[in-house]
């Protein structure tokens, strides 16, 4: 007791557990290096994985230019290994060992105890470890130089023997047929060493691409490490209730087990779900159910559960749609499994379901013939997607089978606005998988809307006589309002206004073209109308969900956006606008539920501030055949940001206005010409690596290099 006295409890720190890279994420030991160079300093040449074996190769380049490098012995190593005459097969095709090859090595079988951990804000968020792999470095090339001096040993005896020598006697050869392989003998060389290894050679190598620690793919994948929705929110797989932390203590014997009543499979009843975790009760009812209100969920679970952790539960699986949740298709479809009608594997099924959920985000119907041209699935699978979600209509498709849920829309605009952010990343997929015409996303359905193409010819006729007479009212009172304004005596003197007479109805529409024009200072055309637009619609065009225009710089959403892209260009200093959008989409993500900028942001009006914060837009010249979307093609860069190397990047931006590709030399002569010195290689390698990547022997803007 005194002990525990004497040293008191100072601070609580909540622990979250974060399962999104929980099979993907390795732990590389490097070897030991000075603590001043880190290993994202050194330029990673390639690397590459064996899946099954968890066997990785990464190639670093060597400094040569380090004074503590050796440069007739790099020479000498690069001659044994590849000879005098380099090719393309050559290892070191400097003629100098520049590079060094790092393998890996497991250190352990069991890593379910270890984990990586991030801390954040008070919050200490665990992400488990799938392997600890060890990178050591590979010595294959001596093998490579035995192997030359082996070949040309060889060479130089065969040289030496006499070529005048007569032909081989014929000898006689006995052909021998090998006996059938048992069983046994079977198994016994599928577990020998030289059979393992010979599988082992035979798995294929899979390439990889190297992000460095302040890459933007990094920083997309290193929140990932970071559990959803923790703030404010119960994390139920870490908390227990003290029955379910007794349970856990004293799990009931084998014998209880026993003596219940065994009930079919596929079959649970609402005692037993509620003896499970939260998660796992909803997880149970959206997986049976399939479609559900929140409202009604909330229903089955019971009055005293928090309605906040239920919110965080039904995101991790289901998707919103409509305001009703539908269970995601990995939970129905999961790793493994294929289709009992076709025989297709899960990932095409869950990519096939997901997009039959986006088409109900767009409208209440769907149409199965089209699902099947898109998705190239059997009729079976997709009529399966149809039934769990929606209701067959003759002679018009399929509907939704739940109304839209506006109550569940209004309440919790923080998740709507989440799911929405999902939604545009599963379209941006689609899209790209099947190759779909892009298409804005969904906006709030209506309930009694239709497929436009199931309209009938006299409902179409019948449509289009309202909307005539519709038009044609708003034009008499439009023309009337016009002729008062200028029958008015608030003409300036000195205008003379001529009257022409109203036109009948049966006399052309050019007649309207006729109409005298308003003078006035304070009551013209441009007053009246910007862009074409009546006044209200016309100042829609630059707010966005009743934001004014960026150029407001005083309201809360402008300053927040505009502190958002200074801190964004000034770690990146060259970004496309499709990469712009993606990472203020992660920005969003991890803001608080209710934050200013949740309300909307326009493309216009985040063009307009990345303009206002002292960046340019470089019209990269495309080529025509180019597969770069709109958004991609659209490249800014930030023009100054106080250092050292701005004029050197603003000649970089300058040789890109004109070229979308450009050679190393082309660069390095065009940098000393405009810059009047002799620029070194580490000045030029910043430029470099602050506004291009390279491909290809070929360097490119960030973001408009297309594979």
């Amino acid at each position: 007791m005194a002990n525990e006295e004497d040293d008191p409890v100072i601070q609580e720190i909540d622990v979250y557990l974060a399962k999104s890279l929980a099979e993907k994420l390795y732990l590389f030991q490097y070897p030991v290096r000075p603590a001043s160079m880190t290993y994202d300093d050194i330029p990673h040449l390639s690397a590459k994985i064996k899946p099954k074996q968890q066997k990785v190769e990464l190639e670093m380049a060597i400094d040569t230019l380090n004074p503590n490098y050796c440069r007739s012995k790099g020479e000498q190593i690069a001659l044994n290994v590849d000879g005098a005459c380099a090719d393309e097969t050559s290892t070191y095709s400097s003629k100098l060992m520049d590079k060094q090859t790092f393998c890996s090595s497991q250190t352990t079988s069991n890593t379910s105890r270890y984990a990586a951990a991030l801390y954040r804000q008070g919050e200490l968020h665990l992400t488990p470890l799938h392997g600890i792999l060890q990178l050591r470095p590979s010595f294959s090339y001596l093998d490579k130089a035995d192997a030359k001096h082996r070949e040309r040993e060889a060479a130089n005896e065969a040289g030496d023997s006499s070529q005048d020598e007569a032909e081989d006697d014929v000898k006689q050869i006995t052909v021998r047929f090998s006996r059938p392989e048992s069983e046994q003998a079977r198994q016994r060389r599928v577990q020998s060493y030289e059979f393992l290894q010979k599988k082992h050679a035979e798995e294929a190598w899979v390439h990889l691409h190297y992000y460095g620690l302040k890459d933007s793919r990094s920083e997309h994948e290193r929140q990932y490490l970071l559990c959803p929705g923790s703030s404010g929110v119960e994390n139920t797989e870490l908390v227990k209730s003290p029955s379910e932390y007794l349970l856990m203590l004293m799990p009931p014997s084998q014998e209880e087990e026993k003596d219940k009543p065994v009930a079919p499979s596929n079959v649970l009843s609402m005692a037993q779900l509620r003896t499970l975790p939260l998660a796992d009760q909803i997880k149970i009812l959206m997986k049976n159910v399939k479609v559900m209100p929140f409202a009604n969920l909330m229903s089955l679970l019971g009055p005293s559960i928090d309605s906040v952790a239920v919110l965080r539960g039904i995101q991790k699986v289901a998707m919103l749609v409509q305001g009703n949740w539908v269970v995601k298709s990995d939970i129905l479809y999961p790793k493994d499994s294929s289709s009992p009608h076709s025989g297709v594997p899960a990932e095409v099924l869950c990519r096939g379901r997901d997009f039959v959920m986006w088409k109900f985000t767009q409208s209440r119907w769907v149409v199965r013939k089209e699902v099947a041209t898109v998705t190239k699935l059997c009729a079976e699978d997709v009529k399966d997607f149809l039934e769990h979600m929606a209701v067959v209509r003759i002679n018009k498709g399929w509907e939704f089978i739940l109304p839209y849920d506006g109550e569940f829309i209004k309440k919790h605009p923080d998740v709507v606005q989440r799911q929405h952010m999902l939604w545009t990343g599963i379209q941006a997929k689609l899209e790209k998988v099947y190759n779909l015409v892009k298409e804005t996303m969904p906006k709030k359905p209506d309930a009694q809307s239709g497929p436009a193409g199931l309209v009938s010819g006299d409902q179409r006729i019948q449509v289009a006589k309202t909307k005539a007479q519709q038009n044609h009212a708003l034009l008499e009172r439009e023309l009337q309002r016009r002729k008062e304004q200028l029958r008015a005596p608030a003409v300036p003197p000195g205008v003379r206004i001529k009257e022409e007479p109203v036109s009948e109805e049966g006399e052309d529409d050019d007649d309207e073209e006729e109409q005298p024009m308003d003078t006035s200072p304070s009551g013209g055309l441009h007053s009246r109308l910007a862009n074409g637009l009546p006044p209200g619609r016309a100042a829609g065009t630059d707010s966005f969900n009743g934001h004014p225009p960026p150029g407001c710089a005083s309201t809360p959403v402008a300053r927040e956006l505009r502190a958002f892209v200074e801190a964004t260009f000034q770690r990146q200093f060259v970004l496309t606008l499709s990469e712009l959008k993606r990472l203020f989409n992660l920005h969003l993500a991890s803001l608080p539920p209710g934050h200013t900028l949740f309300s909307g942001i326009s493309d216009r009006m985040l063009q307009d501030t990345v303009l206002a914060a002292g960046c340019k837009q470089i019209l990269v010249p495309f080529p025509p055949q180019t597969a770069a979307s709109p958004d991609e093609q659209k490249v800014f860069a930030l023009w100054e940001s106080g250092d050292m190397s701005d004029q050197h990047r603003q000649v970089l931006l300058e040789i890109f206005s004109k070229n979308y590709r450009v050679r190393r030399n082309m660069i390095q002569s065009r940098l000393t010409q405009e810059c009047g010195e002799d620029l070194s290689k580490q000045e030029v390698d910043k430029v470099l690596k602050d506004c291009c990547v390279s491909y290809g022997g070929m360097w490119y803007l960030k973001g408009t290099v297309q594979s």
